[in-house]
């Protein structure tokens, strides 16, 4: 979608453009490296894993000077941004390795339900954060939530990311449930994962115009 505006925003594209693949990686490792470790270090293993399976039209890219500086994954249809099966886990570090990691990604597995889009991570290059693009990341998915027939988006945040927290409630997203786990801490670094929902309004098909 769209070229960037007269103001300096960045351009939002609903795909991950070829050759983006380790940009994009690298930006989920800074902001889920922490959470996704035990599973996937060492970070430069982590980093090649995840750009050698992402599936491109699950992400949202927000793009300046050429640069992606942001991303927005989110699962529909049985596919979400961050791919890459048990196979592919156990090809990429053994099996003897490679099943402890299994259990720990599966922690992580979030399926949307009927008419649900679920958020898969947004990230936002440091030096662009408090500009205002995971903003603009949040209305995009909102549209094609809408476009898509979803009556409502999804998504977790954990008890040690308040800054996304707040980023997510200006937005519209209100907290349903949180669940304690104090077993993770130490493993993941986090004790509570709180569910928030947004509902999808026939505004959010009108946030953009359509593409063209």
């Amino acid at each position: 979608m769209g070229s960037e505006d007269g103001g300096g925003g960045p351009a939002l594209l609903r795909a991950v453009p070829a050759g983006a693949e380790a940009r994009v990686a690298a930006l989920y490792w800074e902001a889920f490296g922490r959470k996704l470790g035990p599973a996937l270090d060492p970070p430069e293993a982590g980093r090649a894993f995840i750009a050698g399976h992402l599936h491109h039209d699950r992400g949202i890219v927000a793009v300046r000077g050429g640069e992606v500086v942001g991303v927005a994954g989110y699962r529909l249809g049985g596919r979400g941004l961050t791919g890459g099966g048990a196979g592919d886990v156990l090809a990429a570090y053994g099996p003897v390795r490679g099943l402890p990691r299994l259990a720990v990604l599966a922690l992580f597995e979030r399926r949307p339900g009927p008419g649900e889009l679920v958020m898969d991570g947004i990230a936002v290059d440091a030096g662009q954060r408090g500009r205002g693009i995971g903003g603009l990341l949040l209305t995009e998915v909102a549209a094609v939530a809408a476009e898509q027939g979803c009556h409502r988006i999804r998504l977790d945040v954990i008890d040690v990311n308040p800054r996304a927290r707040a980023l997510y409630e200006r937005h519209g997203f209100t907290a349903t449930r949180t669940e304690r786990t104090p077993y993770l801490r130490t493993l993941l670094g986090f004790g509570a994962v709180t569910t928030m929902h947004r509902p999808v309004t026939p505004a959010d098909a009108r946030a953009r115009p359509p593409a063209g």
